[in-house]
């Protein structure tokens, strides 16, 4: 002990005089390492009295503080505290040299040698994140105690039950896809939502009152249920309910993954909801958040650089707002987040783990899979132990008739939660969607009619040299598949897929741009209307996906003398909620002008009970979730979205599109037996009925 407090003196000394050489960085690897081996001999020597043991490990802290506060000053030190650190040659020596000096047989090397090759130097080169950081408080929070690993050993995860360990009957069969499809197959006309205990008392423990859909979740984590897929409509205050959760499950510290815009957002419930739990929110390279706060909040464009250090801190519950945004399995984002679920449940007892989103379903079925295993249910190719047991007790089999009602049922008690508003807020007023054709017919709209039919022209220039070229190649088109009405309807989709994956260079607008013109086209239009409705019923929300559009109407509601706030994606946190507050708080702020994507999720603005969609989503989620900002808990009166369409324009299609692809979670997760309409893509859609409208004005025939 003697020789490790005059070596760390020594050290200190020398980085307070500015003279780190790498003398001394080996000297402060190598008290690091024996404080970390001296450590370990103190608490297994069971010769000696507990007293003894307790006082040795004390002057081992002395020493270790010692050393946290040298690597405070001389932060390249803090690099040699890693377990995989390289342990050179020169330390491997002095390390037995301090041993020797401390009347100690060196004996055999317990030091694991590292030694980087070329081949690891350039796997580590191509596999490590591109910009990692740790901000100096979580560097205070883990210099604290900086030698010892983080005991997991206490918080390994629970073994499954007995009847999970062994999958029999269901070993060799491919389970994943049947059980996604049970979703779109097995609706009985309930929605998919787990049994819900309810609450005695609905009040928070600071007094608040909460709504019954909101209290039931608290009180299932309270009964020991840890994990959610939290599907309710937008608007029925899932923040709330996560936060409480935790609260209930004891589930701190809390990591949230949430979009940059709704992350201060988050902070302010936190505030409301859990007073007695601080939160902090990670901005940039987080150099100023509180590494001790109980809830953490981090947004997923900036998630890759602290990957590295919230894996480590010891979470026990996460939540991952919006979840939908991981449906990607192969986007970073997605990947860091279902590495950090990983390392949680790897070294924590039932954390509890929750995924957000009232849109779960955006384009396929398929967008269940990285949340199910976000949430632990499935891996990459099969069921986890607990969905594993649950099939194998249906007795059941994917070649039975009744699995799939089984199958969905067992997904849907891990935890699925989903409510409508009209089934647990009758105090919501009902919602429409009203549908304003408007006439372009200035030159704007006559040149936006000219490329539409461009456009169709050439799409149907494709169709005809697909038909040659396949006839020269089979020397007939007898047998062409999905003719009808003389027209193929597989190469129709074949054509237009082309159409949207040809980067080349080509005359004509393509099928994003035309959509972009035609949202300028009907910005005056969709503003106007917008002021008319300020004047009349009072506040209005105004969304545009195009920031010219925004400038737009921004300068009619300036000329009309009517007061806005604008809400876009490039603003600062700050300056985006003082926006969000004078529209919500002055009454002479008539018009919140708003980007759909950056203010579609994650605020409150039911002070509106108005709404203006100026352009049309490519998705109905993002519609889904913009009206939702003013039809939620808390709107007093009707809501009425007014959704402007570019009349003889694909602008009519996209709609009706978007509208039939909304029914693709009333099917999955409200049990509807509405039909669903296909899950590609809306710009697919769009451009196969221009196409087919095209040639059925031509009546063109099969054959060339």
């Amino acid at each position: 002990m003697s020789v490790l407090a005059r070596a760390v003196r020594e050290v200190e000394s020398a980085v307070q005089r500015g003279s780190s050489t790498p003398s001394t960085r080996t000297k402060f690897q190598v008290i690091a390492l024996l404080v970390r081996e001296e450590r370990a001999q103190v608490k297994a020597d069971t010769t000696r009295s507990e007293a003894y043991r307790a006082e040795q490990l004390k002057r081992l802290d002395g020493i270790a503080t010692i050393l946290a506060k040298v690597a405070v000053r001389e932060s390249p030190l803090l690099e040699l505290l890693d377990e995989n650190a390289v342990v050179t040659d020169a330390a491997r020596g002095l390390r037995r040299e301090m041993l020797i000096a401390a009347g100690r047989q060196p004996g055999e090397d317990s030091v694991a040698v590292t030694t980087p090759t070329a081949t690891t130097t350039a796997n580590a080169a191509t596999t490590a994140p591109k910009r990692q950081v740790v901000p100096q408080a979580v560097v205070s929070r883990q210099l604290s105690n900086p030698f010892l690993a983080p005991d997991y050993e206490a918080f390994s995860a629970v073994a499954p039950r007995p009847d999970t360990q062994r999958p029999r009957r269901l070993v060799n069969w491919e389970l994943i896809e049947p059980l996604l499809n049970s979703f779109e197959t097995a609706a009985d006309g309930k929605a998919a939502s787990m049994d819900l205990p309810d609450r005695a008392d609905p009040r928070t423990r600071d007094g608040q009152l909460l709504m019954r859909h909101q209290a039931q979740v608290v009180e299932a984590a309270e009964e020991g249920h840890r994990t959610f897929l939290l599907a309710d409509e937008p608007g029925l205050g899932k923040t709330a309910q996560a936060l409480l959760a935790a609260q209930a499950a004891n589930a701190f510290p809390l990591l949230v993954v949430v979009p940059n815009v709704v992350k201060t957002n988050w902070a302010r419930e936190a505030a409301l909801w859990t007073p007695g739990h601080p939160a902090t929110v990670i901005h940039g390279d987080g150099d100023t958040i509180d590494g001790f706060a109980d809830i953490i909040v981090v947004n997923y464009e900036v998630l890759d650089r602290h990957v590295g250090w919230l894996g480590d801190l010891g979470f026990r519950g996460m939540v991952v707002d919006e979840a939908h945004f991981i449906k990607n399995k192969k986007s970073q984002r997605s990947q860091h987040v279902l590495q950090l679920s990983e390392q949680i449940r790897t070294r924590t007892v039932r954390p509890l783990l929750m995924a957000l989103t009232g849109t779960p379903l955006i384009n396929d079925i398929d967008d269940f899979r990285a949340i199910w295993q976000f949430l632990g249910w499935i891996d990459e190719k099969k069921p986890r132990a607990e969905l594993m047991g649950a099939l194998e007790a249906t007795g059941l089999t994917p070649a039975d008739p009744g699995f799939a009602t089984a199958a969905r049922t067992s997904v849907i008690d891990l935890g699925i939660v989903r409510r409508r508003k009209v089934d647990v807020a009758a105090d919501i007023p009902a919602r429409r969607v009203a549908d304003l054709p408007v006439e372009l017919d200035d030159s704007l709209g006559r040149s936006i009619r000219k490329a539409e039919r461009e456009l169709a022209d050439r799409l149907v220039a494709r169709y005809r040299m697909a038909l040659e070229a396949r006839a020269e190649a089979a020397g007939t088109l007898t047998g062409a598949a999905a003719v009808v009405d003389g027209i193929d309807h597989d190469l129709v989709r074949r054509v237009v897929g082309a159409e949207l994956t040809d980067k080349s260079a080509k005359t004509g607008e393509n099928v994003f741009s035309m959509i972009r013109r035609i949202g300028q086209a009907k910005a005056g239009l969709a503003a106007d209307y917008a002021a008319q409705l300020a004047r009349n019923v009072g506040k209005v929300v105004f969304f545009a996906k195009h920031v010219d559009v925004m400038d737009a109407a921004e300068a009619i509601f300036a000329e009309r003398g009517l007061r806005y706030s604008s809400i876009r994606g490039e603003q600062t946190n700050k300056k985006r909620q003082q926006n969000i507050d004078a529209f919500v708080n002055d009454p002479e702020v008539a018009v919140a002008v708003c980007s759909l994507t950056a203010a579609g999720v994650g605020i409150n603005l039911q002070v509106a009970s108005n709404l203006v969609l100026a352009e049309l989503s490519w998705s109905a989620a993002e519609q889904t979730q913009a009206i939702d900002r003013v039809h939620r808990i808390g709107q007093a009166e009707p809501v009425t979205a007014w959704r402007i369409i570019a009349a003889q324009t694909i602008d009519t299609k996209i709609a009706e599109l978007i509208d039939s692809k909304a029914g693709l979670a009333a099917r999955a997760l409200d049990g509807s037996d509405d039909e669903v309409a296909s899950a590609a893509d809306v710009q697919l859609e769009a451009l196969v009925a221009l196409l087919t409208d095209a040639l059925r004005a031509e009546v063109l025939p099969v054959t060339p």
